[in-house]
């Protein structure tokens, strides 16, 4: 088999997120998306299949717009596993979290159907979206996770709030320097689902 022919018969991990998972503010390559698809790369011995990773996140992207760019992603790459960042945007528009809900239970059950596994990524929103708000939209991740038998990363940023120059300006957005540690959140879920069928 030929270089292009291995790398087309290599199973596919596609991101689908929204500006955490687009390095927003930073290079592309210094993402943990990309920082995933380095890590990937088997050694020459190491007898670890080869992954090729999709990112087809976009900044801004709320779980609504997911729900219509993802049937086409999934027809065009068959991901073996989908890793979805999505819902955070939502939370921060203050908008319903039923809806959300449905539209995330919505993408996971596609995924599901084309045979892929799929991670599911959890967020949580800053304190002056109210104690109710945002307990409840934190549950909203877990919730699903239980009802649609999917692994999940509990919070994607989990280990950088406290940390200096882990943020950019607008105390958003990670800046360069976080992203090894998001991709140990999501490493540490990720890796056992890789070595199941």
């Amino acid at each position: 088999m030929n270089l292009l022919g291995a790398a087309q018969a290599a199973p596919t991990i596609l991101v689908f997120g929204d500006s955490l998972s687009a390095a927003y503010g930073i290079s592309v390559e210094s993402g943990w998306v990309a920082l995933l698809a380095r890590r990937l790369q088997p050694g020459p011995q190491s007898g670890q299949p080869a992954y090729r990773v999709v990112n087809a996140s976009v900044s801004g992207e709320t779980s609504a717009g997911g729900l219509t760019r993802l049937p086409k992603l999934l027809a065009a790459h068959r991901p073996h596993l989908t890793i979805l960042e999505l819902g955070a945007n939502d939370g921060l528009r203050g908008l319903s979290l039923a809806q959300t809900a449905r539209n995330l239970e919505t993408m996971i059950g596609l995924a599901q159907k084309q045979g892929g596994k799929v991670l599911l990524v959890g967020m949580r929103l800053p304190p002056n979206y109210g104690a109710a708000y945002t307990g409840k939209f934190q549950a909203l991740f877990t919730d699903i996770a239980r009802k649609k038998k999917v692994h999940l990363v509990p919070f994607l940023l989990d280990g950088i709030g406290a940390q200096p120059g882990r943020f950019q300006a607008d105390g958003l957005h990670p800046t360069a320097q976080a992203q090894p540690i998001l991709l140990d959140n999501v490493w540490r879920e990720l890796r056992p689902m890789l070595t199941t069928k």
